[in-house]
């Protein structure tokens, strides 16, 4: 039986929006995406613009619930992105959704390194995106956020553990360019990474956090080492 704390804490309306299907977002999956307010992160490119300054949402844990209850058998995962999902306590909402039969993806900027962990080490994920946002001489440029070394962490964690993941970087090219990309995959590289190494170019939705358009620089990707494999998407 469900006790008071249990309601409230899946009472709360955290979540902006959920998007009911989608086949993109989790590889061979699949899935829906509940989309978390909020972000602990202002980055200059980002087209989530409304979810990361959202104080609050439309769902609960409980509304979502509700609904995966309705997709069984019909979905195979659910994909918690945001705003950043992390920053919010995702274990007994992980365990619920995981009772019902679903696979959780998590998309994260890997800062909150605690709260990744312990759902990692509670079996509650089963795919982990971590977003590589810059190399670590621009990630406060591009980020607005002094929150490099938890996100090194979050990855180092992530290549020594059996999870399946990916790490991913969004190429705006009049803000990386191919000597900052160069810097990501040597890093990579250097801390054991084996997987492939995704490259999401920018859209221009008109509603990015720094107002940017497309990009005015050419991005040549002759240029960049093939020390790992690099996936264009």
């Amino acid at each position: 039986m469900s006790t008071n704390k249990e309601n409230n804490s899946l009472s709360a309306n955290v979540i902006y929006d959920l998007t009911s299907f989608t086949h993109l977002d989790y590889p061979d999956h699949l899935s829906c995406i509940v989309w978390f307010s909020g972000c602990n992160m202002r980055c200059d490119y980002c087209y989530n613009k409304d979810i990361v300054f959202a104080k609050d949402g439309k769902y609960s844990y409980r509304d979502i619930l509700d609904f995966l209850k309705t997709r069984v058998n019909l979905l195979e995962a659910v994909v918690l992105s945001g705003g950043e999902a992390s920053s919010y306590d995702l274990v007994l909402f992980c365990h619920k959704i995981k009772e019902l039969g679903f696979k959780i993806k998590l998309d994260t900027n890997g800062t909150n390194y605690l709260h990744v962990k312990e759902l990692i080490e509670l079996n509650l994920l089963d795919y982990v995106a971590l977003d590589y946002k810059a190399p670590k001489e621009k990630f406060t440029q591009i980020t607005h956020s002094n929150k490099f070394d938890e996100f090194s962490k979050t990855l180092d964690f992530l290549i020594g553990n059996t999870i399946n993941f990916e790490a991913r970087t969004t190429l705006h090219s009049d803000l990386l360019n191919a000597d900052d990309i160069n810097e990501i995959i040597a890093d990579l590289n250097s801390r054991g990474y084996k997987n492939n190494y995704y490259i999401q170019e920018f859209l221009d939705t008109g509603t990015s956090i720094a107002d940017l358009k497309e990009p005015k620089n050419r991005f040549n990707r002759s240029l960049l080492h093939k020390d790992i494999k690099i996936v264009f998407r």
